[in-house]
């Protein structure tokens, strides 16, 4: 089960942890690095190949975490328009579909893949959602969606993946098609989640930036790096906070400690 823990404030580290943090100076070779940026989509790519559809589990948290879906209508049944900016093969996606029925989704995700997996899922309709291959850091949103025509961008679990010297190319993409008033709603990994620290010695690419074993990469958010990157696209930030949990395997008597990054930030 994951336990939440009161307060909004950042992890602190234990001393071990600190130390061993402190250790790890040892960053992946330029060579390298160039090379994980140009095989980003394949990377991504292999990743669905192997996982297909199993890896994540559908998120039926997102309306409950994300009070907003409900609370931007001005009346109950109003029509909203959402886009889904990395949509993997529709784990977010379909829940929301299914729970409300005023919604009609654009969703997009890097991988061509994942894409497909989308298109073939039994829920898919071309009445509800418009699915479609793109790279955010470069591929005009505008080619798929019209200007200021979005009331909710959710972003859960996909700048993490982006190169942080590309970011700001994702939220000036996503500015475009966000109407005035709107918001996009952030959630992805906090400064000392546990991902973190179980990466080992040889996957750092640069300040709280690693590699996985598979090739795709990860970077753990705080609050004032967040701020700052949406606030240089001119976006409001309404909501920014470190959300913590704790994950307990009874069968190990393991105690995870998890930490996101929940936001929301608005076009004004």
């Amino acid at each position: 089960g994951a336990l939440q823990k009161e307060g909004h404030s950042a992890r602190i580290l234990s001393p071990e942890e600190a130390e061993r943090l402190a250790k790890d100076k040892v960053l992946v070779s330029e060579f390298k690095q160039l090379k994980l940026e140009k095989e980003a989509q394949k990377n991504w790519d292999l990743f669905y190949k192997r996982n297909s559809t199993n890896f994540f589990k559908d998120r039926h948290w997102t309306t409950r975490e994300f009070q907003e879906l409900k609370a931007c209508r001005e009346f109950a049944d109003q029509k909203l328009t959402i886009l889904e900016a990395g949509c993997g093969v529709g784990n977010c996606l379909f829940p929301l579909l299914e729970e409300d029925l005023n919604i009609f989704a654009y969703a997009c995700d890097f991988s061509p893949r994942a894409v497909e997996y989308v298109k073939k899922n039994a829920l898919y309709s071309p009445e509800r959602c418009k699915v479609f291959q793109c790279d955010l850091t470069k591929d005009d949103l505008l080619e798929n969606i019209p200007a200021d025509s979005v009331d909710v961008v959710t972003l859960i679990f996909v700048l993490s993946a982006i190169h942080p010297d590309k970011m700001h190319l994702v939220l000036k993409n996503i500015y475009k098609v966000l109407k005035p008033g709107k918001c996009v709603l952030f959630r992805d990994y906090g400064l000392y989640d546990y991902a973190m620290l179980r990466f080992k010695s040889g996957s750092k690419l640069g300040e709280n930036f690693y590699v996985r074993q598979d090739g795709t990469r990860s970077y753990f958010f705080t609050e004032e790096f967040l701020s700052r990157l949406f606030k240089a696209e001119g976006y409001e930030q309404v909501v920014n906070e470190y959300v913590q949990r704790e994950t307990v395997n009874r069968k190990e008597d393991l105690r995870v400690p998890r930490v996101f990054l929940q936001s929301k930030f608005q076009k004004p």
